[in-house]
């Protein structure tokens, strides 16, 4: 049997969800965004149209955004309400980052909308922040009262960068790392000409960070095949990067004539922060 993909997942879900009187505390619920929403690498947001009685009558994911923010537009959300007949809605958004603590503007951004939504006879059940391993309800945080209401509001990541452990990758940086990796072979694919385009040193770097992430380790020749260079000049290039400091050669404990070529913190570090600015 094979695996579903994410959008599979979220469209069984709303199979087993349609009819059924939904609460914001659902284990269920919350177990089925963490699987699907959480996992995303960029924001976005879904929302569960509810009737009276909170059964679910619609499930949709309307607005998506970068690694960091997501625009979230009120008039949108409640014309789709009023048009499917909804007389209370569940929001949820996710952080890639993996922290679930609300940023200030995703606080603003929900008082808002309970009120807008208390005018429009349709009521905001809850607001969930959604990560892979849990969930926070913004409507149970005390929130400060709002400014100016806006056209639209911009939800924020709470995290003021990068959120992982020390040593280890971080799910945003190696999102966007992949999201390069993908254009590189693209390039190929549509151009040709890898070695003429090819920027190897930097290449080898998104190779060894991906592997990184997987705990996989990178022996000298499969990094070079993968630098779209000739061996030669890849070999040269991995001296170069080894007398640098930037990456480092360590035996195969069990091939004394292999190589495997690792990142040393600093630089697995630096390339976390870098990947975690990129938007998508």
């Amino acid at each position: 049997m094979t695996g579903k993909t994410p959008d599979e997942a979220r469209i069984s879900g709303l199979d087993a969800l349609t009819g059924s009187r939904v609460s914001p505390g659902s284990r269920a619920l919350r177990e089925h965004l963490q699987a699907t929403l959480g996992i995303l690498a960029h924001e976005a947001l879904e929302v569960l149209f509810l009737d009276q009685g909170h059964v679910l009558i619609a499930h949709e994911r309307l607005l998506q955004g970068s690694a960091k923010r997501l625009l979230l537009e009120p008039g949108f959300i409640f014309r789709r309400a009023l048009a499917l007949g909804a007389s209370a809605v569940i929001l949820a958004h996710n952080h890639p980052s993996g922290d679930p603590r609300p940023s200030p503007e995703d606080l603003e951004a929900t008082q808002w909308l309970v009120r807008l939504g208390r005018m429009l006879g349709v009521e905001i059940a809850e607001h969930l922040i959604v990560v892979r391993r849990g969930c926070h309800a913004m409507l149970r945080t005390p929130i400060t009262r709002p400014t100016a209401l806006a056209a639209f509001f911009d939800l924020k990541d709470s995290a003021p960068g990068c959120v992982h452990e020390r040593g280890s990758v971080c799910p945003t940086a190696a999102a966007n790392a992949r999201l390069a990796a993908w254009h590189r072979e693209r390039r190929r694919e549509l151009i040709g000409h890898p070695s003429l385009l090819a920027n190897p040193a930097w290449d080898m770097l998104i190779d060894l960070f991906l592997h990184a992430e997987s705990g996989r380790q990178v022996p000298t020749s499969a990094l070079c095949i993968g630098s779209g260079v000739p061996m030669s000049t890849a070999l040269r290039l991995i001296a170069k990067l080894c007398e640098s400091g930037i990456v480092a050669r360590n035996p195969d404990p069990m091939d004394g004539r292999r190589k495997f070529i690792t990142l040393p913190a600093q630089t697995l570090e630096g390339l976390n922060q870098y990947f975690c600015g990129m938007t998508r």
